[in-house]
């Protein structure tokens, strides 16, 4: 049965300059989620720029994604889109060709009462087994209640997870661990920002970007097992990458993918257009947070070398 206990990156569309997408380079994105030792993986979603791709381009990514992974790693499946029987016809068949679970995005495009959302996820529900995601972002007004949350579980149990991308939700957090007996979690959202406090309030996982998934999962495993200042001494050290990449959405793909190819991941960090053209300034501070980053990792190592390298004491 498909559980999220932890970090599930969302993969990044690679894109060759000409913004044709760079099938070869999906395989490293997905190996350095596996060594990395995430729960699952997800596309394509906001970070994988799934709003820049044709419907075909979406569902290969997926597949192409299953067939890469071949059970090493689970697959959730992203798909936005309002219409609901363009979600259905794909959910069933991402299902089908071997995905763990779903994954859709509040239909926000236009404001619509919870009994229209509660139809809408209603049939997506019906048309699949695997576990639901549904992903609330809105940045411009209030995310689902806990009573949309409730009746849409007691009416399907495979709803299982909320991913919230908000401030101050550690009250809500517990509010629907509380009025759904544990049945459905909490994901956050927002690249981890808020991940620290969340742990806490009984988060089950979060989704950040996939270039500093690895060090986002030790903070995640250190923090659930009491070492909670150890975490934070890793935390603040990504922290500020987050808090500037996140400034725009478009300006999250940049930041993101300049890292993985500093990381020596992604090939290059081509963005599909329509993007943001980045100034000099702004550019030169993406370089030097990945500076950070990377001199993060490095000290981490060499901590883990002197540890392994130190002498034993017999008792």
């Amino acid at each position: 049965m498909f559980e999220i206990n932890g970090v599930v990156p969302i993969i990044p569309t690679p894109f060759a300059p000409d913004g044709s997408i760079d099938w070869a380079a999906l395989e490293p994105l997905l190996n350095f989620a596996v060594d990395a030792h995430v729960c699952a993986v997800c596309l394509p979603a906001y970070a994988s720029e799934f709003y820049k791709l044709r419907d075909g381009e979406r569902r290969e990514l997926v597949c192409h994604a299953i067939r890469i992974l071949n059970g090493r790693l689970p697959v959730v499946a992203q798909i936005n889109h309002l219409a609901t029987s363009y979600v259905i016809e794909t959910a069933r068949d991402l299902e089908r060709a071997g995905a763990s679970a779903i994954s859709v995005a509040v239909p926000r495009l236009f404001g619509l009462p919870e009994r229209d959302l509660l139809r809408y996820f209603d049939r997506i529900l019906e048309a699949i087994s695997v576990p639901l995601i549904i992903q609330d972002f809105n940045p411009g007004g209030a995310t689902v209640s806990l009573e949309f949350v409730q009746s849409l579980n007691n009416q399907h149990n495979h709803f299982r997870y909320l991913k919230l991308e908000e401030p101050l939700m550690s009250a809500r957090v517990r509010a629907i661990a509380e009025g759904t007996n544990g049945a459905v979690a909490v994901l956050d959202g927002w690249g981890g920002m808020y991940m620290l406090e969340l742990i806490d309030a009984g988060i089950c996982g979060v989704m950040p970007g996939l270039a500093i998934s690895d060090i986002l999962q030790n903070v995640w495993e250190g923090a659930r097992n009491g070492k909670k200042d150890a975490a934070y001494e890793t935390f603040q050290g990504v922290l500020p990458q987050i808090v500037y990449s996140l400034q725009n959405l478009e300006f999250f793909h940049h930041a993101e993918k300049s890292l993985l190819e500093a990381r020596g991941v992604l090939p290059n960090a081509a963005v599909r257009d329509a993007t943001l053209t980045i100034n000099e300034i702004d550019r030169a501070h993406i370089e030097f947070l990945n500076r950070k980053v990377l001199d993060l990792l490095h000290s981490r190592r060499n901590m883990r070398t002197a540890t392994d390298l130190s002498p034993k004491v017999s008792a």
